[in-house]
């Protein structure tokens, strides 16, 4: 069965269709079952949008899905929505992946190195008490409290795992559009 995803990227990767290329290849397939998804992405919307409200947009948009792909393009690390994406992702419970896109030619026929990935620049640990998720933003090679998304509260984890920041590119798969084949391995990728 087709699951629902939710594509998160940086805006400039939809003008140079390297995000379309992902977001649109089952069109070329012979059905959404096939291709495996349903795309859920909001960014038509985005743009008209103030904060508070691109928040609900975002809340609601994970909501319906199961998994968050994040399309990696050259500056989508550096992206602020991209990152609440996650994390809200995160918190919904979806599975998370990653896809490397500058493999893909661009509208000017050329591809580019691939981007820093952003589920690196992000993290988690659990409070000393361990029964609360609290987020991290990695600037400036310093871990940061994430500013956009309070953490929440789990079921008490043990002691060893207390104090400590772990980044979501330990946690979460990233591949690459080009070298792992992403049209026809992307439905595996989606849980």
């Amino acid at each position: 069965m087709a699951k629902r995803v939710f594509f998160s990227f940086h805006y400039q990767d939809i003008i140079d269709f390297r995000a379309n290329v992902v977001r649109n290849h089952w069109r070329l397939k012979p059905n959404r079952e096939s291709a495996g998804y349903f795309d859920a992405s909001i960014w038509e919307k985005a743009k008209k949008e103030g904060n508070i409200a691109l928040k609900r947009l975002i809340n609601g948009a994970i909501k319906n899905t199961s998994n968050t792909c994040v399309l990696v393009g050259s500056d989508t690390f550096n992206r602020k929505w991209v990152s609440y994406e996650i994390m809200q992702s995160m918190k919904s419970g979806n599975h998370i992946f990653a896809v490397h896109i500058n493999g893909i030619k661009g509208k000017d026929g050329k591809t580019k190195s691939k981007g820093s990935n952003p589920l690196y620049y992000l993290g988690y640990s659990f409070s000393e008490n361990g029964k609360k998720i609290n987020l991290h933003d990695y600037i400036n090679k310093n871990w940061i409290k994430y500013p956009d998304l309070e953490g929440w509260t789990v079921i008490e984890v043990d002691e060893k795992y207390r104090n400590k920041i772990y980044r979501l590119s330990t946690d979460y798969k990233i591949y690459d559009w080009i070298e792992d084949d992403g049209y026809n391995k992307f439905s595996e990728w989606v849980e």
